[in-house]
């Protein structure tokens, strides 16, 4: 499937979703209103009977003919008491008294009376008001009017024409009020009446296309074998290998399925955050011989030099003819195991250091940078189980959390090591975020795995997975640049302490970011390490709070590096770079360091496949 479809599908789609809420509680409040009042017919007097037109008025032949120019129209009509003429020439209007034949003009005082005798009700008219031109309540009406305001519980308001005296409008606040909404439903924000303009063109193309692209993208998710009986089809074998060349198993397929599958169905569980949907990029293996031409999804979620050694998304490869491939963590993937719950402890309201102790001696392949697979199985937990220190209340109570939290299925979820095992006395040591959705709705979105690490408590059992990862330190002493943001600290920490445990004595730069001090991790201990090390350097950067004090530097994290040391740096070229944090932190210091000259080569990252 096309990512930037999906993308695109879920942006639109959200956007579309977002007017269809507008459009249906607009069409619910306008058809709830009263009609009458819409129309002002509420406090509308009767039509009073028009009295016979009196003798000895003045001919229509002989008013046309003072006239002394073109007119297309002449009728006679009432103005208040007094019989006249009108005539028209186009949209241009004037009176004439059928008497006399001189010109009238509608004054404040005919203004008032005639929208005395149109309006019944509690209220008493005030001074009419002269409008050189219409406003947006006479809208459609070119010339000026007089309006009438009545001062009553419907805020009722009279328009006539300063012409001829016709009533043009009668509005209220019902009016007023189903003017705005249907604005709002025909997306007309300047004449507020056009049910054809182009908002509602481009909404409506909107829709088609979310219909279409919803279409195809429920196309693309089957495969044509999918569709064929599993008995039915050639069976093929994978043959899976560990990354040191270790032949580890063969797995009987069938033609058809994905790897993934095939792999899943013996037991073989490869790391997944999306379940095999194409939308994490971690369940990438190796195929050894002619890989398979790489897809869009492919170049998402791998890098070009991965691409050129034959890695691709195993959700994503579908079984074709038996194959041989290597995967990430070897024989690790099928040890499900177990650990306990030593400790817990909040380290910022919303980031808590978790402790474990595996159940089982921990085996190598626990390096800094690696992560494990948590198995979060299906809850409801009420709100309640979520517990936080009392210093932490004021931030926790401005969640506003549903009342039980569920998950309706078993999932996945990888979380990386926040420190050596080594120095952690061989215990596992977990940073894990707690992750909401935005504030807009009745009840936040809560993350599955999150919401089940925070519920919790010493002496918990949990399952896992792992180690897993291929964001490592990399051998030598070059000069090593961190830079990360909320819980990319986890790995970052991980790796720095055990390179200055190791004694490494190259230069190390750590710049993190984080909206303010609250919201920043292991302050005080990374000041420390700064204090015992010469060659360590740490930097606070925050991106919200003025004043932050002498310790820390506000603004955004990479822009701050740049400023503080890249663009000064005398060989770029020389350091290794190691990013983790939030996806748009990620992506401006990846396009920042490109842009300096930065291979990719000297670029790492974990972006937690999200």
């Amino acid at each position: 499937m096309k990512p930037w479809i999906r993308k695109l599908h879920k942006w639109i789609g959200l956007i579309v979703a977002a007017q269809f809420v507008v459009w249906t509680g607009s069409g619910l409040i306008m058809s709830l209103l009263d009609h009458d009042a819409v129309e002002g017919r509420t406090h509308r007097a009767q039509a009073r009977e028009i009295p016979d037109w009196p003798t000895g008025m003045l001919a229509p032949q002989r008013v046309l003919a003072d006239a002394g120019r073109s007119v297309q129209t002449l009728e006679t009509m009432w103005l208040a008491d007094r019989p006249v003429y009108r005539l028209a020439e186009k949209a241009e209007a004037w009176l004439v008294d059928a008497h006399t034949g001189h010109s009238v003009t509608v004054d404040a005082t005919i203004a008032a009376i005639i929208a005395a005798r149109d309006y019944v009700g509690d209220g008493r008219p005030e001074a009419p008001e002269f409008l050189p031109k219409a406003n947006f309540e006479t809208r459609g009406y070119q010339g000026p009017v007089w309006r009438v305001a009545f001062g009553d519980s419907a805020d009722t308001t009279i328009y006539l024409s300063a012409r001829d005296g016709h009533i043009l409008e009668r509005r209220n606040a019902t009016w007023r009020l189903f003017d705005t909404v249907m604005m709002l439903h025909f997306m007309d924000y300047t004449g507020q009446q056009n049910f054809n303009n182009p908002l509602v063109v481009l909404a409506a193309s909107g829709g088609l296309w979310m219909a279409l692209s919803g279409l195809w993208l429920l196309v693309a998710s089957f495969r044509l074998s999918e569709f064929v009986p599993l008995r039915w089809r050639r069976k093929r074998s994978l043959a899976v290998y560990a990354p040191d060349g270790t032949k580890l198993c063969l797995v009987d397929s069938r033609e058809g399925d994905s790897v993934f599958l095939a792999l899943g169905r013996s037991g073989l569980h490869l790391p997944s955050n999306c379940g095999g949907g194409q939308g994490c990029g971690l369940c990438a293996v190796r195929l050894r011989g002619n890989a398979p031409p790489s897809t869009s999804s492919d170049r998402e979620h791998l890098s070009a030099s991965s691409l050129k050694l034959g890695y691709r998304l195993a959700c994503n490869v579908p079984v074709h003819a038996d194959l041989e491939l290597e995967v990430p963590g070897g024989a690790e993937l099928w040890n499900e195991q177990t650990a306990i719950v030593e400790s817990i402890t909040a380290v910022t309201p919303f980031l808590r250091e978790i402790r474990l102790l595996p159940s089982s001696p921990i085996r190598r392949g626990f390096q800094p940078g690696s992560y494990l697979q948590v198995h979060v199985p299906d809850y409801a937990l009420p709100r309640q189980h979520i517990s936080h220190p009392e210093e932490h209340r004021d931030e926790w109570g401005a969640l506003n959390l549903p009342p039980v939290l569920v998950s309706k299925e078993p999932v996945r979820r990888s979380y990386s090591l926040s420190l050596p095992v080594e120095k952690a006395g061989w215990h596992l040591t977990l940073l894990a975020r707690f992750s909401v959705g935005s504030p807009g709705s009745k009840h936040r979105f809560v993350g599955k795995g999150s919401a089940y690490l925070y519920s919790l408590k010493p002496g918990d059992a949990i399952r896992f997975s792992g180690p897993f990862g291929d964001f490592a330190l990399r051998p030598g002493d070059r000069e090593k640049i961190f830079i990360g943001g909320g819980a990319g600290m986890a790995p970052l920490r991980a790796m720095i302490h055990s390179r200055l445990d190791q004694g490494g004595q190259e230069r190390i730069h750590f710049w993190y970011g984080a909206r303010h001090r609250g919201e920043a991790p292991y302050i005080d201990e990374m000041a420390e390490l700064a204090s015992r090390h010469s060659n360590f350097t740490w930097h606070l950067v925050l991106s919200e709070t003025a004043g932050h004090g002498a310790m820390s530097i506000e603004g955004l994290v990479h822009e701050a590096t740049h400023q503080g040391l890249l663009r000064d740096h005398p060989d770029l070229q020389s350091c290794e770079f190691y990013l983790c944090g939030p996806p748009g932190m990620l992506s401006a210091t990846i396009k920042l360091l490109r842009s300096l000259g930065v291979d990719d080569e000297r670029i790492a990252f974990d972006d937690f496949k999200i």
